[in-house]
């Protein structure tokens, strides 16, 4: 021991580089604390919502077309210019009706000849059946005189007034007929004026066309004179203060989706986000071929925006919007990140931190959203959680904790 002592006083320098070296290998294979991020639990706001793209319509919007065919005038009004409710948008010159040909005059008046056949034969139809329920009614009203001096039995009145009733009912047919045979005589006779050789030039009488509501013109199929068929689409007018959004979902998601739930509608262009509300999930859906090549069926959810119309008179016909629908929501949850959330065993779970040390907390969880899981059993508020732990970490491992600037859920 003396001779040690006696080297050590000898080599002292040695000796303490020697303890220097020891002590810098414990340190370094010291375990050292893992750094970790952390989040706070805390009880606060919380929504759950499905969001997906949707794009603005007019509720009311009306196709214009040719009530008869002719010759249109020209369109002064371009799209966007306001119309009122019975305003001149245009006019069309009917066509001349064409004179026809002998054969087809002849036709022409034989088919007047057996409309006044029928006019005459429905008018004695009319007349059988009158005379027929005249006797009827004087038959039941003298069984029914009967029938209180208790002659008869109650069957028999029972029967007549069931034949009554059926000739009334043949009487009003018949009547009906005679209309319809007067309609057919006059139709087959105008076709015979109108075209006669000695008739007079009709009139040229312009048939205006006029706006069906109050709103603005949509579109304009052409700004020239031209002639135009029956039923040709001729301008599109509709209200622009009444819009509304369509969202086509996917038919799975759209069964949790019910009319009346709240949506609200952002990134449409302005400062805040607009109030909506599902007033129409249509029943039947439809196939749609996803930016993937996948076919998804889909459904269209109509939304009417709530918000005053001050705060969209900006938006207009076919803008896009995208709708968040609200599944759930609540004003006070005790929430924490769900990037802090992992599985384990048949749960999950979260590391808290005691003494500087990773522990365990076996979690029950409610609702989720992108950012943030209802907690609603393992922790209390106000309790430091480890946020993206690693895979290799442990309970018991010692972490060293760095919180975020601002948490984002």
């Amino acid at each position: 021991m003396q001779n040690f002592v006696m080297i050590v006083a000898r080599h002292w320098v040695v000796s303490l580089l020697l303890a220097s070296v020891i002590v810098m290998l414990a340190v370094g294979f010291w375990p050292q604390a893992s750094p970790v991020e952390v989040a706070v639990a805390h009880i606060g706001p919380m929504q759950v919502t499905l969001e997906e793209e949707g794009r603005t319509r007019l509720r009311h919007r009306y196709l214009i077309t040719a009530p008869v065919a002719g010759m249109a005038s020209r369109v002064t009004l371009r799209v966007g210019d306001p119309v009122v409710s019975g305003q001149p948008l245009l006019d069309i010159l009917p066509l001349a009706s064409s004179i026809l040909d002998p054969r087809s005059r002849v036709l022409a008046e034989a088919e007047v000849a057996a409309a006044k056949a029928a006019l005459q034969a429905a008018a004695q139809r009319v007349q059988a059946a009158q005379a027929a329920l005249v006797f009827a009614d004087n038959e039941l009203a003298r069984l029914r005189a009967l029938l209180q001096r208790q002659l008869i039995a109650a069957d028999e009145v029972e029967h007549a007034t069931m034949e009554a009733t059926r000739l009334q009912a043949e009487w009003r047919s018949a009547k009906f007929q005679v209309e319809v045979a007067q309609y057919e005589l006059q139709a087959r006779q105008a076709v015979v004026d109108a075209s006669s050789l000695q008739a007079k030039p009709a009139v040229d009488e312009r048939l205006p066309i006029v706006a069906p509501i109050t709103g603005r013109v949509l579109r304009v199929e052409a700004d020239f004179q031209r002639p135009v068929m029956l039923g040709e689409p001729l301008l599109e007018v509709g209200d622009p203060t009444a819009l509304e959004v369509a969202v086509d979902l996917l038919s799975a998601d759209a069964v949790g989706v019910k009319p009346g739930m709240a949506v609200l509608l952002q990134r449409w262009g302005g400062d805040a986000p607009l109030a909506g509300q599902v007033t129409t999930i249509e029943p039947i859906g439809f196939t749609k071929v996803s930016a993937l090549g996948v076919e998804e069926q889909r459904v269209w959810v109509i939304v009417a925006i709530t918000s005053p119309a001050q705060a969209w008179e900006r938006l207009g016909d076919g803008y896009r919007v995208e709708a968040a629908f609200v599944l759930w929501q609540s004003d006070a949850v005790l929430q924490v990140p769900a990037s802090s959330l992992f599985r384990y065993q048949d749960g999950w779970a979260v590391f808290g931190i005691e003494a500087g040390r990773a522990v365990r907390r076996l979690v029950v969880t409610g609702q989720r959203n992108g950012r943030s899981a209802q907690v609603l059993a393992g922790i209390s508020a106000g309790e430091t959680i480890v946020d993206h732990p690693a895979e290799n970490l442990q309970a018991g491992t010692r972490v060293e904790a760095r919180v975020l600037e601002k948490q984002s859920y």
